[in-house]
């Protein structure tokens, strides 16, 4: 029996990956910067439009304070946002944690999610994605950043901007269409932590030659699989 052919954009995909290490070098999440579910769900609904260095450090600051979830949880809004002031929208950053926090509190008595570990990964990303806050890349950030380290493709504004000028998904695509565009056509040796690799290499790609308002193209390490490209370099 002859098997399926691969889709095209799965070798695009192999290609794109092996010319981002040859650029950047490999980028490899160390077991001990993989955080529990729960932070890296904090991290992710504070983040909008925040560098990840400064998220990173007022998801650790909420820990080191209050000493647990469930005590952020009961912080009155202000003395949250007050915590949250390095946040590009530190309001909004507090009352979605907020109720983020409490809604899963309601669910599961404390602010957990170590039932999401019991669950196939798109059941537990559709339950992460009912709560205050939470979209397709922060639940797919707790699961594949996470100590799960389940096979879920992060998406963030950058690995989506790339995708849509290199012309692996829709134009238009949002978050969700890109992930649920990409997630079949992933080469299937790709592991967890491939996939991890994989999106802050693009990430990098989109911050240093694909940037929003301007790119790159004649010095892009992905040029030669860019359809963008070489219609840029072709005029």
């Amino acid at each position: 029996m002859q098997l399926p052919l691969d889709d095209p954009r799965t070798g695009q995909l192999r290609r794109i990956h092996a010319a981002l290490i040859g650029a950047f070098g490999r980028i490899i999440r160390p077991p001990d910067k993989r955080r529990s579910p729960e932070w890296t769900l904090v991290q992710g609904v504070i983040g909008a439009q925040t560098k990840t260095a400064i998220s990173n450090a007022s998801t650790d600051a909420l820990l080191a304070r209050y000493g647990s979830w469930d005590a952020v949880a009961d912080v009155p809004l202000p003395e949250l946002e007050a915590m949250l002031t390095a946040q590009s929208f530190p309001r909004v950053a507090a009352e979605r944690l907020s109720a983020c926090l409490n809604r899963i509190r309601d669910a599961r008595g404390t602010v957990t999610l170590t039932h999401l570990s019991n669950l196939p990964t798109a059941e537990a990303m559709a339950w992460l994605e009912t709560l205050p806050g939470v979209a397709r890349k922060n639940s797919a950030g707790v699961m594949n950043a996470s100590t799960f380290n389940r096979e879920a493709m992060v998406i963030d504004g950058h690995h989506r901007r790339t995708m849509q000028r290199i012309g692996v998904v829709p134009e238009k695509a949002d978050t969700a269409k890109t992930f649920d565009t990409l997630m079949p056509i992933l080469p299937e040796e790709w592991s967890a932590a491939d996939m991890d690799e994989h999106h802050l290499l693009l990430k990098k790609l989109g911050q240093r030659f694909c940037k929003p308002r301007s790119m790159d193209c004649a010095n892009c390490p992905v040029l030669d699989d860019c359809r963008t490209g070489q219609q840029a370099i072709s005029r």
